[in-house]
């Protein structure tokens, strides 16, 4: 009997699609050995045989959509070879989709029969990838119409949309409709922490943590969320739930390729040198491609430190759902501002950064969000010495 080749469980409910399968019909393989990688949004998985035998079925091709628990494909135990795959199963079925007969529309479901006639299609132009039309097949279609209507001009450079991409897009979009995203901003002093971080980096670097300025903004989250832990809280239809932990998320580019976003567990229970080493580890590890599902698990908070590629101010960020806000940090720079000396007023030159919190208007008000930057700027501007 063939053993199914399934799709972990572990993917905090993000989509996942296949990238590419590592063994073609009919290879041998071994236990542990790396079958078929999937991708989401935010990491790339090998999923390994669990027994030795032939890789009998391919039932997905690159590029499908997979869901957790899902069958990939099938492994035939201790068999040497196989002669050839039917002329209708494993991917050659998938590879050559089939016109058939027109389906019977009172047979369609009702989002199939929606997305036909958004598109003006019909059940009968659209080839079949299986046994039913799917909405799967009506996007293959209309994919294929757009791209011979949308010829890129002569001259252009066409760069085709990776996985990773599509599923940030995909993300983003989904953010903004389920969200009313409100942004507020505040200006916090850095002199404070530039001069703890100047004094303590070579400290950090001796036990093996980067001392940058995020972690200082992860600590401080965490004190602004322990003054107000609406923050930290997630929007059902018939509550607000809030974590007791606070699991903060810090999004990191990627190149072209986008940005992925690590997640610190349990922050609250971390000092700035754990931080710092828990930062310096992720960052690693996602630069390198080498992040776990678990790295990139059960984040309730997100910080995006946008200022480090130069800029200043951005607005909205958006909110990696189902968490309810984001922290955006802009460029450290040198500024003038007025502060009071004894009772006067005097022009002085500091370092300070636009911080910002977006929040899910569902879920916070502007008092909160207000009390939680006023709470989190005053922890960076009275750091301890």
């Amino acid at each position: 009997m063939n053993v199914d080749i399934v799709v972990p469980a572990e993917q905090e409910g993000t989509k996942a699609v296949v990238k590419s399968w590592l063994k073609k019909l009919g290879d041998a393989v071994r236990v542990d050995e790396a079958l078929v990688e999937i991708e989401t949004d935010k990491v790339a998985i090998e999923i390994a045989a669990n027994i030795d035998g032939v890789l009998a079925e391919i039932l997905l091709e690159p590029g499908a959509d997979v869901q957790p628990g899902g069958v990939l494909g099938r492994i035939a135990p201790g068999a040497a070879q196989i002669e050839k795959a039917p002329q209708h199963s494993g991917i050659a079925a998938v590879l050559a989709p089939r016109v058939e007969p027109a389906p019977d529309v009172s047979r369609l479901s009702p989002g199939v029969r929606r997305l036909l006639a958004e598109h003006g299609l019909d059940a009968s132009e659209v080839p079949l990838r299986g046994e039913r039309l799917s909405r799967e097949d009506i996007e293959a279609e209309i994919l294929r119409r757009e791209k011979v209507v949308a010829e890129p001009a002569a001259g252009s450079r066409v760069i085709p949309h990776d996985s990773m991409r599509r599923r940030i897009a995909d993300h983003m979009a989904h953010s903004m409709r389920t969200a009313p995203h409100v942004t507020a901003l505040f200006e916090a002093d850095f002199s404070v922490i530039v001069a703890h971080r100047d004094a303590h980096k070579a400290e950090f670097t001796q036990q093996g943590a980067n001392l940058t300025f995020t972690a200082y903004l992860v600590a401080a989250s965490v004190s602004a969320m322990q003054e107000v832990p609406a923050v930290n809280g997630r929007w059902f239809e018939d509550r607000i739930e809030i974590p007791a932990d606070i699991n903060i998320g810090i999004g990191t580019a990627l190149g072209d390729k986008g940005l992925i976003v690590p997640v610190i567990p349990r922050a609250q229970t971390l000092s700035l040198l754990d931080i710092a080493k828990r930062l310096t580890e992720l960052t690693e590890k996602a630069r390198t491609g080498k992040l776990a599902p678990a790295d990139v698990q059960n984040g309730t908070f997100s910080i995006s430190n946008h200022g480090v590629s130069g800029s200043l101010l951005a607005t909205p960020i958006i909110i990696h759902q189902p968490q309810s806000a984001i922290l955006g940090v802009g460029k450290l720079q040198k500024r003038a501002v007025v502060r009071e000396t004894g009772r006067r007023d005097v022009i002085e030159i500091r370092p300070m950064a636009y911080v910002t919190l977006t929040i899910d208007h569902r879920v916070l008000d502007a008092y909160q969000t207000n009390a939680w930057l006023t709470r989190f700027v005053a922890t960076l501007e009275a750091w301890p010495a």
